[in-house]
């Protein structure tokens, strides 16, 4: 989806649902937007959120990476300002529906557990016991290896999760030295929310399902405006 982060869900771009989301939350220092494009960080103002820098064109393309766009913004930081921070939370606008509540949360989460990292998560609608590869020819021998193995009842399958896209929060030490959040097993958590919040924009019916989600009063947009 082209330039996706402008488009709107009951007139909210979804980098407006972020950025409102972020500046309510009482742990919110600093709220920063990376982007190369213009009216993306025209959009970003106009809800509240800096736009210090303009991302470089190599972070701008299909393949950057998430890590490399956190990175620069860490190390653009460090080098103008003399501002330290514990801890930083990427906010993805493909995720719109997060809140204050959720950005909380994260943080009381990470700092009563001494967490190294927080990840937004929902859970799956299927156990991955019922999920796996066909082979060449189209059988799916790996999904009945797994169900002969334990044999269980879909009823009967423990919940399983999945990263939601909402939220990452992560130590600000920990990423500058491993250039990942993902590298502290034992220390890092979880943070569940509910399906309709987890909702991710990646293809145009993903952006009609949440619109219909907020037409139909499961998503209640008042916390937004």
């Amino acid at each position: 989806m082209p330039r996706k982060n402008l488009s709107e869900i009951g007139g909210i771009s979804l980098i407006g649902f972020k950025a409102a989301a972020a500046l309510r939350s009482k742990y919110c220092t600093r709220l920063i937007i990376s982007s190369d494009d213009v009216e993306l960080q025209q959009d970003a103002l106009s809800y509240g959120a800096e736009v210090p820098f303009t991302r470089p064109a190599e972070l701008a393309t299909d393949t950057a990476s998430s890590f490399d766009v956190i990175r620069h913004a860490m190390d653009w930081i460090e080098a103008n300002t003399n501002e330290r921070y514990e801890a930083i939370m990427l906010l993805e606008p493909s995720a719109p529906f997060a809140t204050s509540v959720d950005f909380d949360n994260a943080v009381e989460m990470m700092i009563e557990r001494d967490a190294s990292a927080v990840i937004g998560m929902r859970e799956m609608e299927i156990n991955s016991v019922f999920v796996g590869e066909l082979d060449e020819a189209g059988r799916m021998t790996q999904v009945i290896d797994q169900m002969k193995q334990r044999y269980l009842r879909r009823q009967d399958t423990r919940p399983e999760y999945t990263m939601n896209g909402a939220l990452y929060l992560f130590k600000w030490d920990l990423f500058k030295e491993h250039h990942t959040m993902y590298v502290d097993r034992e220390n890092t958590y979880g943070y569940v929310m509910d399906r309709y919040h987890s909702i991710e924009i990646d293809e145009p019916v993903d952006l009609q399902w949440a619109r219909f989600l907020v037409d139909n009063g499961y998503i209640d947009l008042a916390y937004w405006k």
